[in-house]
């Protein structure tokens, strides 16, 4: 366990100052203050709608951007980022000479992926809790404050949190096989693809590709009351087929990653 954390740390220390680290946080900020620019400058044809109904646009402007096109994208570059320290350092074999078990330098690493996105997406379900209930502070005629969304913005970006965790890992485990960044960007982007088709012609078993799990969870989400209630609560329903996928191909990539690096580490 030590030999883990220390691990993990040193991942933190070695990104700390790279694209993919501050990336993780910027995105989520420039994104949502970008939204909420937006909104301020169009009080007039906002003020009209009631809370609920301006919470799900503002949260649903960034949702569509983010779940349906940026998070698929993001977590291929997270995966290479982590790997490609190593891989330009050409620090492979010094980084498995070091006294440290192989499966905590390499569960450390992956880990380590898993946070940034994690942190990403907890960011943005934060930030999109705080600038909408800024927005409805500086401009009341914004109804923001007479709805409250938290709940619900953290479970859905939990979900796609979940949902990622299958991109994330098959990519992480591209970015261990290759060392130049235009493969696994290029099997990533064919495969986001087949996604986007998957889910857009409606077919049945789009579930079993793990890059349209973000789309599959957003739109899983869209429209969903309790029934025999009025629409003003939605309810999330966080484990449906695609969720359990992801973390299938999660679990599975996960371990078939730590025998390609115990033959990296003997080369």
């Amino acid at each position: 366990m030590k030999g883990f954390l220390l691990s993990l740390q040193s991942e933190f220390y070695k990104s700390r100052k790279t694209l993919g680290f501050w990336a993780s946080i910027l995105l989520p900020f420039i994104l949502i203050l970008l939204v909420s620019i937006g909104f301020y400058t169009h009080v007039d044809k906002l003020s009209h709608g009631p809370g609920m109904m301006l919470w799900l646009l503002f949260s649903g402007a960034v949702l569509n951007i983010m779940g349906a096109l940026l998070l698929p994208m993001y977590a291929i570059f997270i995966a290479y980022s982590v790997n490609s320290i190593e891989h330009k350092a050409d620090t492979w074999k010094s980084l498995f000479s070091l006294p440290i078990a192989k499966w905590s330098v390499y569960s450390a690493k992956f880990l380590y992926a898993v946070i940034l996105v994690f942190l990403t997406l907890l960011l943005f379900a934060l930030f999109s809790i705080g600038f909408g209930d800024l927005l409805g502070v500086l401009k009341p005629g914004l109804k923001f404050l007479d709805y409250h969304m938290e709940w619900t913005l953290l479970q859905i970006y939990f979900k796609l949190f979940l949902s990622a965790l299958g991109i994330l890992s098959i990519q992480f485990l591209l970015s261990l096989l290759w060392t130049d960044f235009l493969k696994p960007m290029g099997i990533g982007f064919v495969c986001f693809i087949a996604g986007v088709i998957s889910v857009g012609v409606n077919w049945d078993y789009a579930y079993i590709i793990p890059y349209a799990h973000p789309m599959l969870a957003l739109k899983s989400m869209m429209g969903t009351h309790k029934r025999g209630t009025p629409p003003t609560q939605i309810v999330i329903d966080i484990f449906t087929h695609d969720v359990y996928v992801s973390l299938a191909v999660f679990a599975v990539v996960f371990v078939a990653g730590f025998f390609i690096v115990q033959k990296k580490s003997v080369k």
